[in-house]
């Protein structure tokens, strides 16, 4: 699946340039999300059912919007305005937040931000894959999703900070967050340049039977397997429970996530580069060892040593695996139908990631939280199972 292509030594600004954009969202992002509970049951009087609510409709958005913006950006033969589109949504989004009197502004804002997810999310990464050298494919995503990573754990650290500093003032946090959120807009705008289209060329419809039928095998094989992954990988929100249930102090709970995204930064870009010269099954295989053994560490214990231990290997796993996949995408879907490839393929991961995270919530509550992680086990072993039973078409 790798191609054997001696690739240039250093990766275009323009993957530098999109990697900017995802921290800059994602700091953006995640100064609002990791309040925005809080701030709906507290300031608003919102019940945990309409947080619920919000939560499970605005991922659903996301997943089906991600689809439909990957097949358009095929049929366009363009990434760049569909991804400043959806950027452009999430970054309108976040005064609204600032401005909620009532939960329903705040239900309209978090849509909003999830339609821009949608949108943008298959056009991005089709666009790295345009932009790499085929050679550093594994590299540039493992760089985007360094970068975007990063974003991720600075947002929550941001927002603590700002909270201690402004006595708790959330609307003022929430202010704060347009700033990176309309600085990602303007660096995808003058930052990325996709290369000139050519309006001679044939485009084709790519949500057409016959157009679907170009995926090869190959592909497919990549679209089973990463769901089987995230069928094994539920949310990590149950990390942050299980630290919480250890007694971990509520006001350091977010370090949860921090860590966790702190190692999961550190080794993505390395671990992608690393997937430029070595077998791609191999690797896969190595983060699904490396998630049984995560799974095991919090099955044990919710404190201590095998918590935290826990912790460090889910974050590892992370880094070897999401821009494995990605590349591995990239690298089996044909160069016209690569956006809708990574739609129907986030769609995918998505959905196992909510039936995951369900079936992980029902063991939970039934027979504790170690039943949970163990399941997790269960199913990673089965996703290494699947690896070594079945070669794809064109490995």
């Amino acid at each position: 699946m790798n191609e054997a292509r001696t690739p240039p030594s250093t990766l275009p600004p323009g993957i530098w340039a999109l990697g900017l954009v995802s921290l800059l969202m994602d700091v953006s992002s995640e100064l609002i999300h990791s309040l925005l509970p809080v701030f709906m049951v507290t300031t608003l009087g919102a019940s945990m059912v309409t947080v619920g609510l919000l939560e499970g409709a605005a991922e659903a958005t996301a997943l089906i919007v991600k689809v439909f913006s990957g097949a358009w950006s095929d049929w366009l033969g363009r990434r760049k305005p569909l991804a400043l589109l959806g950027y452009g949504l999430g970054a309108a989004s976040k005064p609204l937040f600032a401005l909620a009197g009532s939960a329903g502004l705040v239900v309209a804002a978090r849509l909003i931000d999830r339609v821009g997810k949608g949108i943008r999310g298959a056009p991005r990464d089709a666009l790295v894959a345009d932009l790499a050298p085929p050679g550093m494919r594994g590299a540039a995503f493992g760089l985007r999703q360094s970068l975007d990573t990063i974003g991720a754990f600075l947002g929550p650290v941001l927002a603590i900070a700002l909270m201690l500093l402004w006595a708790n003032d959330i609307r003022a946090v929430f202010w704060v967050a347009v700033i990176p959120g309309v600085l990602a807009v303007a660096v995808l705008l003058f930052g990325v340049h996709e290369a000139p289209h050519d309006p001679a060329a044939v485009r084709i419809n790519p949500i057409r039977r016959d157009s679907l039928r170009l995926l090869p095998p190959a592909y497919w094989w990549v679209v089973g397997i990463g769901a089987l992954f995230t069928l094994a990988r539920f949310s990590e929100a149950f990390l942050v429970l299980r630290a919480q249930q250890g007694g971990l102090a509520l006001a350091w709970v977010p370090l949860v996530l921090i860590v966790m995204n702190l190692v999961y930064a550190l080794g993505a870009y390395p671990l992608g580069k690393l997937a430029d010269r070595a077998s791609h099954r191999g690797l896969l295989a190595a983060g699904l060892v490396v998630l049984v053994a995560a799974d095991v560490l919090l099955a044990r214990a919710d404190h201590g040593w095998p918590l935290w231990g826990g912790i460090l290997l889910w974050g590892l796993h992370m880094a070897m695996t999401q821009g494995l996949l990605a590349t591995m995408v990239a690298d089996t879907a044909p160069e016209q139908l690569r956006g809708t490839a990574f739609g129907v393929f986030n769609l995918a991961g998505g959905l196992a990631l909510l039936l995951a995270s369900g079936i992980a919530g029902w063991l939970w509550d039934r027979f504790g939280a170690s039943t949970a992680f163990l399941a997790g086990a269960g199913f990673s072993t089965l996703a290494l199972a699947a690896l070594a039973w079945r070669r794809p078409a064109a490995a």
